[in-house]
């Protein structure tokens, strides 16, 4: 019998979200917290992850799994409708490619170190799911690799994971053969793509001349068919992946995972879901990346189907338009986009603004007072077309890895009229920790309750002055354990014993938990630096409370010792920006006018006033005068991975963005102390 989702009660008391457990309370330490709802949960019912694919399987083999949207022309691009494999055509090609990858190691073309490892570049597409699930029935370690990683990064990975195999697309088959004498464990490379006959000829041959084997997917596909076996008895402790997180300062760790902390995280996400099977989500961001990892996984378990993008994110929303998903995975940049867009299209003047004021004023009322998202005349009236953007059968929209405002939160849950949920985790838990209760109309800025296979405990802080004892709610380091945690970090046992402490992962960030048991994060324990007044400031914290101003596209703020105030170099999103620059000027400015976009960054008055709105962001967030931004330089040109100023999760490198802006910073000390007048910025 299939495991199904746990609902999420019609009546529930929001008061009490977690318990604190009597007697765990410890001197400079809070008690350990569980989920007030569901408590802590038994994970033996889906035990590893080949027992999560049987969960959907079983459900009905014939359901649709997998999809994408075939290319149908090249000049001009077009891509189809979306095309389906199926649980049972899915099942049996992951049995060709497990057996194919193990008569491979058997036989000794293909060699581990202590794993069986097997490398994954690519962006996400069918072919991506399909190694992964044949891993995961066959007994090998998967290893995703971000599809914008640098040869630098991929190098250390191939060597520090002992990638022997790397299944790819065509575009990165010649960096990875560039990268064959540095790189010796690695002896095939398999092209998800077809290869014309000329490029097939020119590639195996160049593999030949470094000994690295080409083949294609189908023709290894054809191999394990020949050979074929059956899948390979896994336990929950069985490493099942080796996820590298993406350093700001040194190397990538890589986090160990077994089936067991991946399964009891699909498992965990599952309650409070009501949502049948054939349910339908969009895969866009990166599946080297834990987060949508454990979204498909938690698809998978409930015999849902994956939708894969086109890989162009100009074409995102067609994609969702044609997939028309019920689950939207989403991250703060993309949502904020689609709060701009629709707050930029209905806020305007005449009727139509009138209209569409009216109708957020109304929805928000209601949602706060009843935690009711829908309204049978404004929805029908105004906000469809907003909910049709992403293809209008939206139930579901989470959203991690950054803050995002209250704000952006509360105007989506009207406008898209599903729900929303902000969670937290990392990939030492699975990406799984905390996640705010459906319908909590006050769950703003939290990230909610303990997940239902955790516990979570904060720790004092003192050299940031943070315990257990503040009021009015207690304050430290975030600790968290469960059956989704990790053990270890591959080959580092420094960096496993900083982070793993009694059994609990320290995860660096600061919360708060509130009277209702919701957990909050107000800080990080690492990049703090004082200023020339002996003031601490810690750097992330500032800029994850800038960065849920709508104005904010990417923020890097900077401090130095021997100055008093912080700098920030912001860039700003064009379509928040335009509005400001045409008040600021007098002058009607459109967001894809660039040019003149360029111009008035650079105009004393439109810089004085986006540190306005910046300092009305610090002021909400309740930010000291010493963390405030006090002089600001104004880009259009975003950090990137490209220039090495971010990680492959847009995480900002420190060093690099400095080196990158430090003449416009620079200048911005030589003018002195600021003295309030925002004109000499």
């Amino acid at each position: 019998m299939a495991v199904t989702t746990v609902d999420f009660p019609d009546k529930f008391d929001y008061s009490i979200q977690s318990i604190a457990v009597p007697g765990t309370k410890r001197p400079g330490q809070t008690a350990h917290y569980r989920n007030a709802l569901y408590g802590l949960v038994d994970v033996s019912v889906l035990p590893t992850l080949p027992d999560v694919f049987d969960n959907g399987y079983n459900i009905n083999p014939d359901s649709k799994l997998l999809g994408h949207r075939p290319l149908v022309s090249t000049n001009p691009l077009k891509f189809g409708p979306y095309v389906w494999q199926t649980y049972k055509q899915v099942d049996g090609r992951r049995r060709r490619i497990g057996s194919a990858l193990h008569r491979l190691f058997s036989q000794g073309e293909l060699q581990g170190e202590d794993l069986q490892t097997v490398g994954i570049w690519s962006v996400n597409r069918p072919e991506w799911q399909l190694v992964e699930l044949a891993l995961h029935a066959y007994n090998k370690v998967g290893v995703g690799l971000y599809d914008t990683l640098g040869k630098d990064s991929v190098e250390y990975i191939i060597n520090h994971a002992h990638l022997s195999i790397i299944f790819t697309t065509v575009d990165h088959i010649p960096a990875l053969l560039k990268l064959a004498p540095k790189v010796a464990a690695m002896k095939m490379i398999v092209s998800f793509d077809n290869l014309s006959q000329d490029a097939r000829k020119a590639l195996v041959a160049w593999g030949e001349t470094v000994g690295v084997q080409v083949k294609e997917f189908s023709e290894f596909e054809k191999y394990g068919e020949e050979h074929l076996m059956p899948p390979i008895p896994v336990s929950p402790d069985t490493v099942a992946s080796l996820c590298y997180t993406s350093g700001t300062t040194s190397q990538p760790k890589g986090v160990v995972l077994t089936h067991g902390n991946l399964a009891s995280s699909a498992y965990s996400n599952m309650f409070g879901m009501e949502y049948s099977p054939n349910t339908s989500v969009l895969s866009y961001l990166p599946l080297a990346h834990i987060y949508e990892r454990v979204v498909e996984l938690t698809t998978l378990a409930i015999g849902g189907c994956i939708g894969f993008s086109t890989g162009d994110n100009l074409r995102l929303l067609e994609d969702a338009q044609m997939l028309k998903p019920h689950f939207f995975p989403a991250v703060p940049r993309v949502l904020n986009r689609v709060y701009q867009s629709a707050m930029a299209a209905g806020n305007v003047p005449g009727l139509k603004g009138a209209l569409f004021r009216a109708a957020v004023r109304a929805k928000l009322d209601q949602y706060h007072a009843t935690g009711v998202s829908t309204h049978p005349f404004w929805d029908a009236l105004v906000f469809r077309k907003i909910r049709a953007v992403l293809g209008g059968n939206l139930l579901l929209v989470s959203t991690g890895s950054a803050p995002i405002s209250a704000e952006v939160i509360d105007f989506l849950k009207i406008a898209l009229f599903c729900e929303i949920t902000e969670g937290y985790g990392m990939t030492e838990n699975c990406g799984v920790c905390t996640h705010t209760f459906k319908a909590d109309p006050n769950c703003g800025g939290t990230i909610g309750p303990p997940q239902p296979v955790n516990e979570l405990k904060l720790v004092d802080v003192p050299s940031m002055n943070y315990t257990v004892e503040d009021k009015p709610n207690p304050r430290g380091e975030l600790c968290v354990r469960g059956p989704n945690c990790f053990t270890r970090y591959y080959k580092d046992e420094k960096n496993t014993r900083d982070t793993l402490q009694d059994g609990w992962i320290h995860t660096g960030d600061v919360a708060e938990v509130d009277p209702q048991g919701r957990f909050k994060i107000v800080d990080r324990v690492k990049n703090i630096m004082k200023l020339a007044q002996g003031e601490y400031v810690a750097l992330e914290k500032i800029e994850n409370m800038y960065v849920a101003c709508p104005l904010v596209q990417q923020i890097f703020v900077h401090g130095d010792s021997l100055q008093s105030y912080l700098l920030a170099v912001l860039i700003p999103d064009p379509v928040t920006l335009a509005p400001l620059v045409s008040r600021v000027l007098g002058e009607k400015v459109t967001s894809d006018d660039i040019p003149t976009l360029e111009k008035a960054i650079k105009d004393p008055r439109v810089v004085a006033q986006v540190l306005t709105v910046l300092n009305k962001e610090a002021m909400k967030n309740r930010l000291a005068g010493f963390e405030t931004i006090k002089r600001l330089h104004i880009s259009l040109d975003p950090f990137s991975i490209e220039d090495n100023t971010l990680t492959p999760t847009f995480k900002v490198r420190r060093k690099d963005a400095f080196a990158k802006y430090a003449t416009e910073l620079q200048a911005l000390y030589a003018l002195g102390e600021p003295n309030g007048d925002a004109s000499r910025l």
